[in-house]
C-alpha cells in the first residue's frame, strides 16, 4: 500500500511539475505609445493584427514599428486576422464599410467588396481564402467566401436562413453562424449546399467563432442562462461545454493545435484565458498582467508551434482609461524535459518499492 502511495505521490509531482513548465508567461504590450487605444485579435507567423486609434494595424511582436495599414482615402479600417503574411478586415468612413485584404502595407490594399451588395466585411483568412459577410441591402448578411478579389466571392447564405456570417476559415472549412429561427453555429465547405447545423440540442442559440485542426468554438445560450464557451468537433452532437467553474458567462474565439482562447467573466468582470479541450483545463491569463489592468482582458487569437504558443488580446489600462492591445507568451516544454523528469519521478517510485520489499 506505502509504495502504491509513493507512486501516487510521484505521478501528483510529475502533473504539478508539468504544469509549472507552462506557468511561466510573459507578457509584451503592444500599445503604441501617443494613442487613444488599441486592441490585438489575431496572430501568426509572428505577426498580430488589430486595430489602433481607428486605423487597421500589424505588428512584429513589438508596440515598435507597429504599421498602420489604413489605406490612402479611407477614414477608418480594421484588421481582423492574418496568414502566411496577408492581413483581412475592412475598410470604410465608419462602421458599414468594405471587405479588405492586405499583404502587410496600407498600399497592398485590396477591396474585396463583391458588386451589387451592400457592406462587407472580411473576418477570417487561411491559405488562399478569405471569409466574412456581404449585406443584401442595408442590413441582411450573407456569409460569404473570397479568393482574393472581389469577384472571386461566394455567397453561404444556407437556404430557409434568414442572415448569415462567417467569422473563421481553416483548411477549406469556414465557421460562422446562421439565423434560421434563431441563431445557429455554423461549418461549410466552400458552399452554401454544405452547410452544417452545429447548433447543440437544448441550446436557444449558438455561434462559432473559430476554427483549427477539426474543433470549431464558439458560444452557446441555454435557457435564460448567458452565453458559456463551447468546443464542437464537426457535429451539433460533439459539443462540449468550456464554461469555467464559477464563471457567470464565457465565450471562446478561436483554437490551435488542441488549445482555445477566450474570455470568461467570474462577476468582477472578463479575464482572458486559455483551455485545453475542457472546462477544467481554464487557464486565466488576466492574472499575468500587472495591476493597472483592472479587471478586463480578451483573448483573441492565438498560434501555437512546436515549441511556443502565442496569445493575442487586449486590456483595459484603468489608469489611463483605454483598452491596449496584448501579447502573452509561453515556450513549450521540450517532450525530452518531461521525460527525463518522469524517468527521474519513476526511478524514485521503484526505488521505494524496492525498499518496501527488502
Amino acid at each position: 500500500m506505502r509504495s502504491l502511495r509513493t507512486l501516487l505521490i510521484c505521478l501528483c509531482v510529475f502533473a504539478a511539475a508539468s504544469a509549472r513548465l507552462l506557468a511561466g508567461w510573459s507578457v509584451t504590450h503592444l500599445h503604441p505609445e501617443g494613442y487613444s487605444r488599441s486592441q490585438a485579435f489575431g496572430v501568426s507567423g509572428g505577426w498580430q493584427v488589430g486595430v489602433v486609434a481607428g486605423h487597421a494595424a500589424l505588428w512584429n511582436g513589438s508596440a515598435i514599428g507597429w504599421v498602420d495599414l489604413n489605406p490612402t482615402g479611407y477614414d477608418y479600417s480594421q484588421t481582423w486576422s492574418v496568414s502566411n503574411g496577408r492581413q483581412v478586415g475592412y475598410v470604410g468612413p465608419n462602421w458599414y464599410g468594405h471587405a479588405a485584404l492586405w499583404s502587410g502595407t496600407s498600399a497592398s490594399f485590396v477591396d474585396l467588396h463583391p458588386a451589387g451588395y451592400g457592406f462587407s466585411e472580411a473576418r477570417g483568412i487561411f491559405g488562399d481564402q478569405q471569409v466574412g459577410f456581404a449585406t443584401i441591402g442595408p442590413e441582411d448578411r450573407h456569409a460569404g467566401l473570397w479568393k482574393g478579389t472581389a469577384e472571386s466571392f461566394v455567397d453561404l447564405h444556407p437556404a430557409g436562413a434568414y442572415t448569415s456570417g462567417a467569422w473563421a476559415v481553416y483548411d477549406g472549412k469556414q465557421v460562422g453562424w446562421a439565423n434560421v429561427l434563431r441563431q445557429h453555429a455554423s461549418l461549410w465547405r466552400g458552399s452554401a449546399e454544405s452547410w452544417v447545423d452545429l447548433n447543440p440540442a437544448g441550446a436557444r442559440a449558438s455561434g462559432a467563432r473559430g476554427i483549427s485542426e477539426g474543433q470549431q468554438v464558439g458560444y452557446a445560450y441555454f435557457g435564460e442562462d448567458p452565453m458559456i464557451a463551447s468546443l464542437w468537433t464537426g457535429t451539433a452532437e460533439s459539443w462540449v461545454n468550456l464554461n469555467p467553474a464559477g464563471a457567470v458567462t464565457s465565450l471562446a474565439q478561436t483554437a490551435s493545435r488542441g488549445f482555445q482562447v477566450g474570455s470568461a467573466d467570474f462577476g468582477a468582470g472578463y479575464h482572458a484565458g486559455m483551455w485545453s479541450g475542457t472546462a477544467e483545463s481554464w487557464v486565466d491569463l488576466h492574472g499575468f498582467l500587472s495591476a493597472d489592468y483592472g479587471n478586463n482582458s480578451y483573448a483573441e487569437g492565438i498560434e501555437v508551434t512546436n515549441t511556443d504558443i502565442w496569445i493575442v488580446g487586449s486590456a483595459y489600462n484603468v489608469a489611463a482609461h483605454r483598452s491596449e492591445a496584448v501579447l502573452w507568451h509561453n515556450v513549450i516544454p521540450e517532450p525530452s524535459s518531461l521525460l527525463a523528469l518522469a524517468g527521474g519521478l519513476m526511478g524514485l517510485a521503484g526505488l521505494a518499492v524496492r525498499r518496501r520489499r527488502r
